[in-house]
Parts: structure tokens; C-alpha cells; sequence
């Protein structure tokens, strides 16, 4: 990964400036190896990873009801995916004090960025997510949520080549084995027959467009992941909560921007009204529907960023694939869709797979521990040494 770059270069700076300093004792500094995962990382990934997985499944749920229950405009539903990010703001208005809590490499100090690279950066991937959504809600559309979650499975492959290109990802036989299993999980949801419940009406056309603009929203998912890990290694260089809150809520706003504009020029307005009328469940839940999706999916924002930040975004993108086979499980509690042996088996090895990414950051973990302990028998090595010369 690009930090393990970054901390290269540090290590090197940082014996440089003591080689050439009277009394330099060749022991390396503690505080820029990798530091051990405490019970707090832990704990916070943990919390991350269930606001991934509730929140994709039930706002993916209540998009397929707002299309099966009378709902058409893929425009809306793309916006309720986007404008759910003013709930966050009340963070902003707790002081700074109580809510900033203590950097991790907070010993290398960063040049911050400007105001215009970080609107560039806000901006870019702002308008990457609201073409990403866009495809997804007619994908959501016109397909299956069966279908629908086995081709979003494709975004691990995607986002794996996008980390290797851009953040250095560097793959072991865990991690391989744990996109493999994931990928297989979802595959598998593609030998299940639910041609009756197809949304496509049985056009081959709309399924056609479904599947084409789901693989792109996928392949788009992947590079938006990658790309906000990317700037938060080499541009923002800062690990707070608050610039978790930031990359949310910046880009949300950019985004729904862009889908603001799309629905009013396309038209779609003008027929929103007639849509709440006739929606099968009742104006009150057809507004109330859309709202949770808004609040659903910045939940899941929340973790997927967070994810991020605090390992990768790959693992970000394990995560939220692991919770694709669960949309059919719940499908069949609130759909009544049929629940069969291949489903099962999906939950199995999505499961699996993620034990085995787990896996992987416990043995980073150790790594990590191991390399301390080297650390502190060098440090005190040392000070005997110094005490006999002295």
C-alpha cells in the first residue's frame, strides 16, 4: 500500500537528520513503524462494517419496493441515494475540541492542502458518484435483486485492479482467496430460478440495459473506492473522523448537484406528483420510503469511508460484498422469494471469504507486534551500551 511507502521515506528522513547529529545512535524510531491494532481499531472497523452491510441491504430493499410498488423515475431514485447527507451536519456544530481525536503518524507533519485541490478532489469524485448511482438505480430497475447483487460482486474484481494500479495493493494468498470466495458467493446467486419476479416484464432490452449498466456502475464503484483512498494517502494525508465527514459529505453534495439537474432536465419532475398519487402503498409511505433510503445509504456511506480510512479500500469494497448475498436472505423474509440451497451457499462462502480478509490483518497485526518487540530489545540494547560507555 502507498503508506507503507510514505513511511519509507520518513524512516530514511528521520535517520538522515540523526546520522548527522552528535551522540546518533543507529536504533530505529518506534513511532513511525507500523503501529499495532489496538481494541479500538477493531471495535471501530467492526461498527464500519455493520453500517456497510444494514445499510446497502435495506436501502437496496427499499429502492426494489419503490420500483415494484409503482415508483419509475430512476432519476429520484438515484437522488434519495445522494441527498440523505444533511443528517451529518449536526456533526459539525460540536466543538472542535471534543471531536478531533489524535492522528495516527501524527510525528511526520504534512503540508495541508489548498482549497482548490481539495475542491478539485471534493469535485472529481462527486461527479464519478453520481453517474455510479445513476447506473445503479436503472440496474436496480431492470433487474433482478437476485441478479442484481451477483454482477454488483464484480466491483471486488474491479476495485482489486484499481488498488493495484493505484494504491499499491499488494495481494496474499488470504486476500486472493478471500475475492475469490466473495465472488464465487455471489456468482452463484445467478443459478437460482427468478425469471417470474424479473422486473424487466421479460424484455430482453431492459435486462440487456440492467445488466450493461449495473457491470459499469460496478466497475465505476471499484474506481471511486480506490480513488478516495488515493487522496486520503496523497492529498489529504490526515486520519480523523472529521475528514471522513468531509469526503461524505462534499461529494454527496456535488453529486446530487449533478442528479438535481439531470432529473429537472429530463423531465421526470413533472410526473412525480401523478407518481406519489398512484403508488401502491399510499403517499405517506412512498415519501417515507424515500427518505429512509436517503438515510440508509448515508449510513452505508459513513462506513464505507471509514472503511477506508482505516484499512483499505479493498477491504472496504470485501465488506460490502459480503452483504450482497444477505439481500437475497432478506429478500425472501420481506419479498417471499424462494429461499433455496444456493442462496444458503452463498452466505456460507461470503462468510468464509471474509474470515479469510480477517485472517490476513491478524497476521498484519502480529507482524506488526513482532517487529515492536524487535524494536524495543534494539532500544535496549542500546542503553546498555551507552551505560558501559559512559
Amino acid at each position: 500500500m502507498g503508506e507503507a511507502q510514505e513511511l519509507q521515506l520518513s524512516i530514511m528522513a528521520q535517520e538522515a537528520n540523526e546520522a548527522s547529529s552528535p551522540g546518533h545512535t543507529n536504533v530505529p524510531d518506534r513511532s513511525l513503524l507500523p503501529q499495532r491494532r489496538s481494541f479500538n481499531w477493531w471495535l471501530k472497523v467492526a461498527i464500519y462494517a455493520f453500517l456497510v452491510i444494514a445499510g446497502q441491504s435495506v436501502a437496496t430493499l427499499l429502492g426494489r419496493l419503490y420500483f415494484d410498488k409503482g415508483g419509475d423515475s430512476k432519476w429520484l431514485a438515484t437522488v434519495v441515494q445522494l441527498c440523505g447527507f444533511p443528517v451529518l451536519l449536526p456533526y459539525y456544530c460540536i466543538p472542535a475540541a471534543s471531536r478531533n481525536p489524535i492522528t495516527k503518524n501524527s510525528t511526520v507533519q504534512f503540508k495541508q492542502p489548498s482549497t482548490l485541490i481539495l475542491a478539485s478532489v471534493y469535485g472529481s469524485i462527486g461527479l464519478l458518484l453520481a453517474l455510479d448511482c445513476y447506473l445503479y438505480s436503472v440496474g436496480l430497475a431492470y433487474l433482478p435483486v437476485s441478479t442484481y447483487s451477483l454482477i454488483c460482486a464484480s466491483q471486488l474484481a474491479f476495485n482489486a485492479l484499481f488498488s493495484f494500479l493505484l494504491n499499491s495493493q499488494k495481494f496474499t494468498p488470504y486476500i486472493v482467496n478471500s475475492l475469490v470466495l466473495l465472488t464465487i458467493s455471489s456468482t452463484l446467486l445467478v443459478f437460482q430460478g427468478d425469471s417470474a419476479d424479473d422486473p424487466s416484464g421479460g424484455s430482453k432490452t431492459k435486462y440487456a440495459i440492467g445488466f450493461i449498466c449495473t457491470v459499469g456502475a460496478s466497475a465505476g464503484y471499484g474506481l471511486v473506492l480506490s480513488l478516495t483512498q488515493l487522496a486520503f494517502k496523497r492529498v489529504i494525508r490526515k486520519e480523523t473522523f472529521r475528514v471522513v465527514m468531509d469526503m461524505i459529505v462534499y461529494q454527496a453534495l456535488v453529486a446530487t448537484c449533478v442528479i438535481l439537474v439531470g432529473l429537472f432536465a429530463s423531465g421526470e419532475w413533472k410526473g412525480l406528483k401523478k407518481e406519489m398519487g398512484m403508488y401502491k402503498l399510499g403517499t405517506v409511505s412512498y415519501v417515507m420510503n424515500l427518505v429512509w433510503i436517503a438515510i440508509t445509504w448515508q449510513l452505508f456511506g459513513i462506513g464505507v469511508i471509514g472503511l477506508i480510512l482505516e484499512a483499505s479500500s479493498l477491504f472496504s469494497n470485501a465488506i460490502s460484498a459480503m452483504g450482497l448475498p444477505v439481500v437475497p436472505v432478506l429478500a425472501v423474509i420481506f419479498f417471499h422469494d424462494k429461499m433455496d440451497g444456493i442462496k444458503a451457499m452463498a452466505m456460507v462462502l461470503a462468510i468464509w471469504g471474509f474470515i479469510s480478509y480477517a485472517y490476513q490483518h491478524y497476521l498484519d497485526d502480529r507482524k506488526s507486534k513482532n517487529e515492536n518487540k524487535n524494536v524495543n530489545g534494539e532500544v535496549s540494547k542500546a542503553s546498555s551500551l551507552e551505560k558501559i560507555n559512559g
